[in-house]
């Protein structure tokens, strides 16, 4: 995995969530996003996404649940 590079991105509580083409399509049809590309439920965008996005999108999610390292 070498950066961003064709990644897309979902809004969430905290700021953007960068996710592959493949978890893209993923919560697009479970219906993860409304009008505006925003997540309300971030948890079951964690269970939907990847390890290559959870990776790349750690410190964001570490803040979301709350971690304090």
């Amino acid at each position: 995995m070498s950066g961003s590079t064709g990644r897309k991105t979902v809004s969430v509580m905290r700021g953007l969530m960068m996710l592959c083409d493949t978890c893209h399509s993923q919560v697009l049809l479970e219906k993860l996003v409304d009008h505006k590309n925003f997540v309300m439920d971030h948890e079951a965008l964690f269970d939907t996404i990847c390890m290559g996005c959870t990776d790349i999108n750690r410190p964001l999610i570490d803040d979301m649940l709350g971690s304090s390292e």
